[in-house]
């Protein structure tokens, strides 16, 4: 193993505010949406970074990005490690881009301490990790594993209407979709360095947190259609308001996930329009959609019959039309033992505490583990603040998870791993 192996944390920390200065927002806040011209900036100044490091660069059709560290065994599956530079809008700088800039440091860090890996060490940025541009998250992960093709070139749209097919292309991105995927045997594994985005390593003083599985969400859209009037002109007996039938369908989704008895099992209606939208009009229709995630996809799926039913009843009961439209049931996915048992020894010989724990947020690595086996090193967050301009890690954490992630990735390479 690697030895000394010293983080540059620094030159990490100064890369992670250059990477924040490419945003279309101010700062302290950070929006970066996928094809644009800030998330192309970041993009150019990263491979300039990847290719003084020595690393081979190469884009694929969707816009992933990778950069490879040649072992001695070219040959072989490589190691792969990585995360996401976009960033919904108002939004912090950490989220993703840890996992990006900490997966450079690792690597740097590698090289300086000479050590030399076996199998290649490839780190990767995915394209459009979050669901802001088109709806969907995870749209490069996606594609490597195959779960997406070149459908997606005229099926995805923006808010604007623009396909997926205009934005790459406009962004410099071309070739068939269908030859993004990867082939079989790529990767030997695949590791992800995140912030937790959740209170618990804070809470539990744990350094670093070692990710055992990884949840994944079921979304519907919600449709309720009511009836219309004036809100002194139809009285109470007679009404068919589709908000206060909405209301019960928002708590009975609640309901229904606090009802499993596990804590990983999470709901949520995030979205929610009300039409016509007007003080003195009863609502005539609601328009809303649920996340629903577990680590556990039947007890999920349970859930999801059972808001199918609660559905009924409040259509029934109030006099209005429910209609439930699946907009994607993804799988969870488990982290490999063996990439569980590296990173543990990886934070034991850097005498760091951890704790296993799951992932109730998805990222990329949900969808590599269709193709490689996976895992994910957390660092805390502030609070377990998230996706809001004051997320933040400090520095010795930043520091601690690159540290990890650079011993795993070393341990990986070598072929008696």
């Amino acid at each position: 193993m690697p030895m000394p192996l010293h983080i540059e944390r620094d030159r990490l920390l100064s890369d992670i505010e250059k990477l924040a200065s490419f945003s279309d927002d101010d700062p302290p806040g950070t929006s970066r949406l996928v094809f644009a011209g800030a998330d192309q900036n970041a993009r150019a100044w990263l491979k300039s970074l990847w290719r003084d490091a020595g690393l081979a660069v190469r884009e694929d059709a969707v816009g992933n990005m990778f950069a490879r560290w040649l072992g001695t065994r070219p040959e072989l599956a490589a190691i792969g490690t990585g995360s996401h530079i976009d960033a919904i809008p108002h939004s912090g700088k950490f989220d993703g881009t840890v996992g990006v800039l900490g997966g450079l440091e690792a690597i740097r860090a590698l090289q300086q301490s000479g050590f030399q890996p076996q199998r290649s060490i490839e780190l990767l940025l995915f394209t459009a990790e979050e669901p802001t541009r088109f709806g969907l998250g995870c749209l490069g992960s996606r594609m490597l594993g195959g779960s997406l093709n070149s459908a997606a070139d005229a099926n995805l749209k923006d808010s604007e209407g623009r396909t997926l097919a205009e934005l790459r292309a406009a962004a410099g991105f071309h070739g068939s979709l269908d030859e993004v995927r990867l082939p079989d045997g790529y990767y030997a594994g695949f590791v992800e360095l995140h912030i937790e985005q959740g209170p618990l390593l804070e809470r539990e003083k744990s350094a670093v947190g070692i990710v055992t599985s990884i949840a994944a969400p079921a979304a519907l859209r919600i449709s309720v259609e009511g009836e219309g009037g004036h809100a002194g002109g139809v009285l109470m007996p007679d009404r068919k308001d589709a908000f206060c039938a909405a209301a019960e369908i928002v708590l009975a989704i609640e309901q229904r996930a606090l009802a499993t008895g596990s804590v990983d099992t999470c709901a949520t209606v995030g979205k929610c329009h009300v039409y016509p939208g007007a003080v003195n009009s009863i609502p005539s229709r609601v328009e809303m959609e649920a996340d629903i995630r577990d680590t556990d996809e039947e007890r999920r799926n349970q859930v999801l019959r059972e808001i199918g039913e609660a559905c009924q009843r409040v259509a029934a009961k109030r006099n209005v039309q429910v209609k439930i439209t699946p907009i994607n049931a993804d799988a969870p996915a488990a982290c490999s033992p063996h990439i569980v048992e590296a990173m543990v020894q990886a934070a034991d010989e850097s005498g760091l505490g951890y704790k296993k724990m799951v992932s109730r947020a998805y990222h990329d690595s949900l969808f590599m583990a269709r193709i490689a086996p996976v895992g994910m090193v957390f660092i805390p967050c502030r609070g377990g603040v998230s996706h809001r301009p004051d997320e933040y890690s400090a520095p010795q954490e930043i520091e601690d998870g690159a540290k990890v992630l650079a011993c795993t990735l070393a341990k990986l390479s070598l072929l008696e791993s």
